[in-house]
């Protein structure tokens, strides 16, 4: 299975056995959108929703950070996710939100995990069936095999600093530069020194769809990220991190990791190191 998959596509897969489709929309606090309530109101049929919150760790202060294996295997298995399933990830968002949970996924071993191309956005543009409620499957299967290294550190971020490791931001330009004030209250403004700024919605086509070929290398070269070098994403609290990291694995780059404690851990320590304005 492609990691990018059409709506067309979809449609004609749908009810298959080995089929599982995850809503992962997400938005951010203050935005008075809830994307639990959204998926309720019309998804997919035989979507389950893919709670961004619920599949953090739940003992960390900080937000959405990878869970214990135990705790993947347990939330895959209510969303009912088996080992070798085919599993396509879409969301409602503007963050673009449902490739997070394609990099979990991934980071736990699941092989066949592709993108909706365009969302439920395209999705419902099409005129395709959408179902309401809260879908209810059967107990899935799910074996977490963690992929050793797939998460950066702060140690290991500021270890990275300096070096040749392109560190590439995906939050807004405004945020970036520290311009404009976190959404998260107890955060310095600005960005990693070193970084790069590549917002996450440059990757993305006008109607919603992915960039593809040169039009997405070249969303990166217009940041100044050079792709031939080792690439590890941030973001506010990894969610769009995970973004740019599709976006790279689309052109084939698979030498990039995640920072996933990002701005949220960054920014909350007075002892990091901080910049301001442009990269």
């Amino acid at each position: 299975m492609e990691s990018l998959v059409s709506t067309e596509w979809l449609a004609a897969e749908l009810g298959a056995p080995d089929l599982r489709i995850l809503d992962a929309s997400w938005h951010l606090p203050g935005t008075g959108r809830n994307g639990r309530s959204e998926y309720e109101a019309g998804h997919i049929p035989g979507a389950a929703f893919a709670d961004i919150d619920a599949l953090s760790d739940a003992d960390s202060p900080l937000p959405h950070m990878l869970p214990p294996p135990h705790v993947m295997a347990s939330r895959m298995r209510a969303l009912g996710v088996d080992d070798g399933a085919r599993i396509v990830i879409y969301d409602n968002s503007p963050l673009h939100s449902a490739a997070r949970v394609w990099w979990m996924l991934r980071s736990f071993g699941a092989r066949q995990v592709a993108l909706l191309d365009g969302g439920l956005a395209k999705w419902v543009a099409e005129n395709r069936p959408l179902k309401r409620g809260e879908s209810r499957p059967r107990q899935g299967h799910f074996t977490p095999q963690p992929r050793e290294g797939a998460v950066v550190d702060k140690r290991e971020m500021l270890g990275l600093l300096g070096t040749a490791t392109e560190l590439v931001d995906a939050r807004g330009a405004a945020r970036f530069t520290g311009e404009e004030p976190e959404p998260r209250p107890g955060l310095a403004s600005g960005h990693i020194p070193g970084a790069k700024n590549l917002p996450q919605g440059a990757l993305f086509e006008a109607d919603g769809s992915w960039k593809r070929g040169e039009a997405l290398r070249g969303a990166f070269g217009a940041a100044g990220v050079d792709l031939s070098k080792p690439m590890v994403t941030t973001c506010g609290s990894g969610v769009t991190a995970a973004v740019l990291l599709f976006g790279a694995h689309l052109l084939g780059k698979e030498d990039v990791r995640l920072y996933d404690g990002s701005w949220s851990e960054w920014g909350a320590d007075p002892a990091t190191p901080k910049a301001t304005g442009p990269a």
